[in-house]
């Protein structure tokens, strides 16, 4: 029983010890994060924002719930324009903060820093915040209005856009039904037109082979009837007509033959003739 005792005592003791170190080690870091921030404080007097904000996140690595420290570097990186990174930092200073004072700065300056970001929405709930732990700032109040206007005509605009967006998708979807129309009218037109051109076709070779059906009967009734159409058909050889100088030709000769027959008549007439003598007296 003693000696338990014992133990318990020197565990009490071990843990008040490292209690004790734990304290002074917290302690320490405060003293060296407060440090940090007076360092930086005195760059941001000298405008040197970048290198003020090195500082301010040094402070926070000393003690992460430093919430001066976090405020402060807020301030930096909105001064150096990095609003994105500097609304969390306001965010969480206002978190941490235990006076309404310095949680309406926080608010305030957070609802600065998405109005940068145009987060409207999210500008309007800060000012509010701000406004719930300091419901006197004029200034607040006015940026609270002109953030509400803003999120008006952002919402107007979606609004706009949504109905233009509709509004085209619509009138999309319309002329691809007019063209999906006109493409099935053609295709019918189309269609149709083959089918009568084809019907025409088939006529003609229906009519064509009704011709030829008609002639070949036509001709194996009658065999003779195509013969003496081709007969006529045929040019015959005119008999006895003679060009005028093949007759100039024919007289001539006829002439001379007749020229001749004469001569030879004479020759035998004078022949048998007496001849006459005359005498000498």
């Amino acid at each position: 029983m003693k000696l338990l005792q014992n133990l318990l005592i020197i565990c009490l003791m071990l843990l008040s010890s490292s209690t004790a170190l734990a304290q002074k080690d917290s302690i320490a870091l405060q003293r060296k994060a407060r440090k940090m921030v007076r360092q930086g404080n005195e760059l941001y007097q000298q405008k040197k924002y970048a290198d003020a904000s090195v500082s301010y996140r040094k402070a926070l690595d000393k003690s992460s719930y430093y919430d001066k420290a976090s405020y402060n570097l807020g301030n930096a990186l909105y001064e150096s324009k990095n609003f994105k990174e500097a609304a969390p930092q306001f965010e969480l200073s206002a978190k941490t903060a235990t006076d309404k004072s310095t949680k309406a700065e926080a608010y305030h300056n957070l609802g600065n820093s998405l109005m940068e970001t145009k987060n409207y929405q999210g500008a309007v709930d800060a000012f509010k915040n701000s406004l719930r732990n300091n419901p006197n700032d004029d200034e607040t109040r006015y940026n609270l209005a002109v953030a509400k206007d803003k999120l008006k005509k952002e919402k107007q605009k979606n609004k706009d856009d949504k109905n233009k967006d509709n509004k085209d998708k619509k009138d999309k979807d319309n002329k691809n039904k007019d063209k999906e129309k006109d493409k099935k009218e053609g295709d019918d037109d189309k269609k149709k037109k083959e089918g009568d051109d084809d019907k025409e076709k088939k006529d003609e070779k229906d009519k064509d082979k009704d011709g030829k059906g008609d002639k070949e009967q036509d001709k194996k009734q009658d065999p003779k009837k195509d013969d003496k159409k081709d007969q006529k058909q045929k040019p015959k050889p005119q008999q006895g007509k003679m060009s005028p100088q093949q007759i100039k030709q024919l007289l001539e000769s006829l002439n001379n033959e007749e020229k001749k027959t004469q001569k030879k008549m004479n020759a035998k007439k004078a022949k048998g003739k007496k001849v006459k003598q005359e005498k000498d007296w």
